[in-house]
């Protein structure tokens, strides 16, 4: 039978010397350190050894879906495991976040998640069970996805400038659609509305409802991720006026950014990024990074087809941006009102 290591009670109960009870329990829990360090050494080893479940907190189809998908299979092939993405959407990313952040912190559970649920929903949910910012681990920034300004064809715009005077022109009665209230699509136009001195009203739709109304006419304009609009664009179905990035996107080429047209603060851009639950062990986190990494490689020209700029860096690098975007859209989200009250 294998002998169970001394207790603090044992060393106790026998009557050690005083300063050998203190020598003793110090060699004790050096040396139960040290078992779990070698423990979870040999765990990050292994990792993975068996399937691995990428949450997306969002319906199948959307741009979050669709990156996570892409890189769960250069992952797969990479790591030989599976690395399966589930799809649990629901308050605003907050229940397939949350899910994550209760798991254990082994992995084996992992989420691609965007602007929205991370630097935005601290603000904007009075309760949140959970916070985004401490009890989940950045692992990396996958991509910049700029949001690009639409508008119907018939709108009579065909320029950003000519939009600033048709939406000045209309201060009180323009509209704008988004896909909810406190998204990137909302918070984008809020921002744009608010820099210029326009009185806009807002229309809140559930994701892709949104799209929907503005194809038919029955919204006057909104801001999108490229992704989600890029295929209307390219079929004349949709006119886009400006990028909400610093930098064009290099998927609309020709499209000038929101800043080089007079507003060079502007900044409203949607991103996406891996993270994992708080705690998971640094060697999984670096493996993940540079298996994520390699994978960026191979996908940098469907994803830049697809209106997503590949960005990268280090685990460090995208916790200090999270922080930053969360002070941002924190200003915002009050300006708004979005918050709940």
């Amino acid at each position: 039978m294998q002998r169970q290591p001394y207790s603090p009670e044992f060393l106790v109960r026998f009557e050690l010397p005083r300063k050998l009870q203190g020598y003793a329990l110090a060699v004790l829990v050096t040396a139960q350190l040290s078992l779990a360090t070698c423990a979870s050494a040999q765990s990050a080893d292994d990792w993975p050894s068996r399937p691995v479940k990428i949450v997306v907190a969002f319906t199948a189809g959307g741009t979050t879906d669709v990156i996570a998908r892409s890189v769960g299979q250069s992952l797969s092939e990479q790591f030989k495991q599976p690395f399966v993405v589930e799809n649990k959407p629901g308050s605003g990313g907050n229940i397939g976040n949350e899910l994550v952040a209760r798991s254990p912190a082994d992995g084996y559970t992992i989420t691609v998640a965007s602007v929205g649920p991370i630097a935005v929903n601290p603000t904007m949910f009075r309760n949140l069970k959970y916070n985004p910012l401490t009890d989940l681990t950045p692992v990396i920034l996958i991509a910049d996805v700029p949001n690009v300004l639409v508008v119907n064809p018939k709108t009579p715009v065909t320029n950003f400038a000519e939009f600033l005077a048709w939406a000045k022109s209309r201060s009180g009665t323009v509209n704008y659609a988004s896909t909810g209230v406190g998204t990137s699509s909302h918070l984008s136009s809020f921002m744009l509305m608010s820099t210029i001195g326009i009185d806009a009203q807002h229309v809140p739709y559930k994701g892709a409802e949104a799209l929907n109304d503005l194809l038919a006419g029955r919204t006057d304009f909104m801001f999108a991720t490229i992704p989600s609009v890029i295929s209307q664009i390219r079929a004349g179905k949709l006119r886009a006026l400006a990028v909400s990035s610093p930098k064009p996107s290099r998927a609309l080429p020709g499209v000038p950014t929101v800043a080089e047209s007079g507003y060079p603060e502007f900044s409203a851009g949607s991103w996406f990024g891996m993270l994992a639950p708080a705690g998971t062990p640094p060697a999984i986190i670096d493996k993940l990074n540079h298996g994520v990494a390699l994978a960026m490689k191979g996908l940098e020209t469907q994803f830049v087809n697809e209106g997503a700029d590949p960005v990268g860096g280090s685990p460090q690098f995208f916790g200090e941006f999270i922080r930053k975007e969360h002070e941002k859209w924190k200003k915002v989200v009050l300006e708004s009102g979005a918050a709940e009250r």
